[in-house]
């Protein structure tokens, strides 16, 4: 009888996900995050909506963590149902651009929108559901282009401005019951992160000039 170490297994594992190819594994992320988020929703919904009192409660101090979890609990089945869609399609495009893309995207903007709704967001409200990772993934798509100084990219911006250019009114204060400071500070979140993701890639261009130029 012959078995596989936990360490081996993962290995096999990492390596049967990058050989998907980039959108193999942009669909895999895609689809897991909706698996999670579904499945906290009915968690959420056996447990009498309990789930929600882990949002973020702000300049509560005492329950500042959560901050983490509240981009993956919705209100109810009709508020994640709302929320599908965008994030099926926005997670996707971010997935194509790579793993390192979808974390640093994901992370960023939960921290920068959950520390913005915890001071900015008003006594007495919890916030919670993945819009805010929504409005962080559209802006970085949306301007990553422009700090990149890529093409390609600028152009998925600008499609990303066009067909998602009404999402962007919900950064205003104009919805009761709609948390629009987590839209406003997901999508700062997001262009944060576009901007570092900038950075490097223009510095890795010019040496790549800079040896051409050599040879």
């Amino acid at each position: 009888m012959t078995g596989t170490s936990p360490a081996t297994s993962a290995t096999s594992g990492k390596t049967r996900f990058r050989d998907r190819g980039r959108f193999g594994q942009a669909l895999v992320t895609t689809l897991v995050f909706l698996a999670v988020l579904w499945a906290v929703q009915i968690i959420n919904w056996a447990s009498g909506n309990r789930l929600v009192s882990f949002g973020i409660h702000p300049l509560d101090f005492s329950r500042f963590w959560g901050i983490v979890p509240a981009p993956f609990i919705h209100v109810n089945f009709s508020h994640l149902i709302a929320n599908t869609p965008a994030v099926a399609v926005l997670l996707f495009l971010v997935a194509l651009s790579g793993q390192k893309a979808v974390w640093a995207s994901t992370i960023v903007t939960t921290i920068v929108a959950g520390v913005g709704v915890f001071f900015f967001g008003g006594e007495n409200t919890v916030h919670v559901g993945a819009s805010i990772l929504i409005y962080g993934w559209a802006v970085f798509l949306a301007v990553r282009g422009f700090f990149t100084r890529s093409i390609p990219e600028i152009l998925l911006g600008i499609v990303v401005l066009v067909v998602y250019a009404g999402l962007f009114w919900g950064i205003l204060p104009n919805q009761p019951g709609v948390s629009w400071q987590g839209h406003l500070f997901g999508g700062v979140g997001g262009a944060m992160t576009a901007w570092g993701a900038g950075r490097p890639a223009v510095k890795h261009r010019r040496q790549a000039k800079a040896v051409d130029a050599k040879v």
